[in-house]
């Protein structure tokens, strides 16, 4: 019986398998283009943003036209603690910009989309990813992660994981 769980186990995590998630790390500052960063690039839900940063800066999200515009003072979030982390947990469009004036206009902006699918280009969970070479500021990197939303299984998948171990379970009690 033993042997025939074993199986099983193995079988169901192959199927399912585990999720990755990649992490972009940015050297946030001035004098650099973040726009290249995320051009035809998608990231993931499950995938993080790290920015690093310097006494004076901020990471402010705000919406698309406080990003095309720089316009302060209507951030949805804001940080200044020279480590900003930002899980990105739905799909859509994201804009981080930094909050001291002049620094937005200075090219202290990003914006990127996030799909509920894979990342691309950003990292990946075998893989190296390219690192960006027009202006600095980008450090890829990749993690494995296993967040309990991985282990959500569709229910066809699960009907056929229990419909095997039915019948496994029946062959071996006929034994």
């Amino acid at each position: 019986m033993s042997t025939l769980l074993s199986y099983l186990v193995l079988i169901f995590f192959y199927m399912v398998g585990a999720a990755s998630s990649d992490t972009l790390t940015v050297n946030w500052s001035l004098g650099t283009d973040y726009t290249p960063l995320a051009t035809g690039k998608t990231f993931a839900v499950g995938d993080t943003i790290v920015f690093n940063y310097g006494a004076g800066h901020t990471v402010d999200e705000v919406s698309e036209n406080d990003y095309k515009s720089c316009t302060l003072g209507n951030s949805i979030t804001s940080d200044s603690s020279g480590t900003t982390t930002i899980a990105l947990k739905t799909t859509g469009p994201r804009y981080f910009i930094c909050g001291i004036p002049g620094h937005c206009a200075g090219g202290m902006k990003l914006a990127i989309a996030v799909a509920s699918g894979s990342s691309t280009s950003v990292g990946g969970g075998t893989t190296t990813p390219t690192p960006f070479t027009g202006g600095g500021g980008y450090i890829p990197t990749t993690t494995q992660a296993i967040p309990c939303t991985a282990w959500a299984v569709s229910v066809p998948l699960a009907a056929l994981v229990g419909s095997w171990a039915v019948v496994f379970s029946a062959l071996y009690c006929l034994n």
